[in-house]
């Protein structure tokens, strides 16, 4: 395995695990809001209870998002140092105001545990509004490093020197605001339906129409409106970000639907996987005209297919399959939000059928599947590139060697952590169950967010 690899692995392994907790941590604060919203509408203290237990979690997630949010930091120094010349000439600005986004997300969410109780109604929510504001905004600043490697703008190389550089234009580069728009709408997706699936499967586990089943069910539905609304908008998000392909990245676009040949009227390809032999699609469903009006708006929208670029240049072929994962997991999201809450507000059932339960238990992991599926097809279908046309990702490697080693212990202390997490998770909420947390809301008149323990 070359050290190239070697260096793609390690930080990829790096990312996958962080931008579970990253994107968790984007989500989780707008479940929080919605929460506590509701509790000062309806003063039902279920909510503020649901609040306090979110965010209990929302803090040991941030506790392990911190630590490999600086690892991923190092990382891109040592292992990427051509890329970071660039980056620390041309594209600092998000790093250096994310620094205050993480500042404002930290302070505020500890003024709400720790003085909820001995602050008025309207400090609450403007705390947790800041906290999920901060929250965004170190996601949507650090996403916009990977929006300026797809569309690089604000610099010239000339004889193999940045010249000109702008670092607003390179801040608002053109894809700035569809590739950010994306990473918040899906958070939030995320979020929503991470709690959807612990809801589900509490409400599986507890007595049908208890206290216990109707709380997790109240839980279930706030889940599936948030996550059912913005899967939607991730989806009409996802049409922006296949026209900004089209004219950005066609390669990209071409690779993600396995088309060679440049034609209108194109064929938008479901499911199967791509074939270089036969320049196909083997057993995917084509949709004709659909990628044409996906790239365009209209059908006779010319997409420029594979065979008009060299091939040292073609993305990895298996970018047609992520790409179905990912839409496919939205869709999903998509149809069981709407069909539960049909199901429960139009033809007001008082519960779920087992299967759909079994679904909601599921959504989670799919959601978090869905964002990596999302990831690695966003970075790997810009291969060859770091920097798109600029810098490719053999130049940008570190010339160090023996990474292998160093791999392997990251990838035991990940594990680490992971375990760590499900035990400290599982440990509170063992200790501090839902119903300690309304009987002390009985006893009290409000959710107190320190526990007995």
């Amino acid at each position: 395995m070359s050290d190239l690899v070697i260096a793609r692995s390690m930080f990829g392994t790096t990312m996958g695990f962080h931008i579970i907790f990253a994107t968790i941590g984007v989500g989780l604060p707008m479940m929080i809001l919605t929460a506590e919203l509701l509790y000062q509408k309806t003063k039902d203290k279920e909510y503020a209870v649901m609040a306090k237990r979110w965010t209990k979690a929302f803090a040991v997630l941030l506790g392990v998002g911190i630590p490999t949010g600086t690892i991923a930091g190092v990382q891109l120094s040592l292992l990427w140092p051509g890329f970071m010349e660039v980056i620390g000439r041309v594209m600092a600005l998000p790093f250096q105001i994310e620094i205050y986004a993480f500042f404002v997300e930290a302070l505020f969410m500890s003024i709400y545990v720790y003085a909820a109780e001995r602050i008025r109604p309207w400090m609450r929510i403007v705390s947790l509004l800041l906290v999920a504001m901060g929250a965004m905004a170190s996601a949507v600043l650090i996403t916009n490093v990977h929006a300026f490697e797809g569309t690089p703008a604000g610099f010239r190389i000339v004889a193999g020197k940045i010249v000109d550089v702008n670092p607003w234009k390179a801040f608002f580069n053109p894809s700035f605001f569809v590739t950010s728009g994306h990473v918040a709408l899906s958070a939030y997706t995320t979020g929503a339906f991470v709690v959807a699936s612990v809801s589900a499967f509490k409400m599986l586990k507890a007595d049908f129409g208890s206290r216990i089943y109707l709380f997790h069910k109240k839980a279930l539905m706030v889940s599936l409106v948030i996550g059912g609304l913005f899967s939607l908008l991730t989806a009409l998000n996802g049409h922006e970000s296949a026209q900004l392909l089209h004219q950005y990245q066609p390669e990209k676009l071409a690779g993600a639907e396995g088309l060679f040949k440049t034609q209108d009227h194109a064929p938008l390809s479901v499911g199967g996987f791509t074939d270089k032999k036969t320049e196909s699609v083997k057993w995917g469903i084509e949709i004709p005209w659909a990628l044409s009006f996906l790239a365009g708006n209209r059908f006779d929208t010319v997409v420029v297919g594979l065979n008009d670029f060299p091939e040292k240049n073609w993305p990895p072929l298996f970018i047609h399959t992520l790409f179905n994962a990912m839409v496919g997991a939205g869709t999903i999201l998509i149809l069981i939000s709407f069909f539960g809450i049909l199901w429960s507000k139009v033809f007001k059932k008082d519960g779920f059928p087992k299967w759909l339960m079994w679904l909601y238990i599921a959504s989670g992991p799919l959601a978090v599947m869905g964002i990596e599926f999302g990831w690695i097809f966003a970075c790997t279908g810009r291969q060859p590139w770091t920097i798109y046309h600029i810098l490719t990702t053999a130049d940008s490697v570190t010339t160090s060697t023996n990474l292998g080693l160093l791999f392997i212990l990251f990838v035991i202390i990940y594990i680490v952590l992971g375990f760590s997490v499900v035990f400290v998770l599982n440990y509170y909420f063992k200790r501090n169950t839902v119903t300690d947390d309304l009987n002390r809301a009985d006893q009290s008149g409000i959710a107190v967010f320190e526990s007995n323990s």
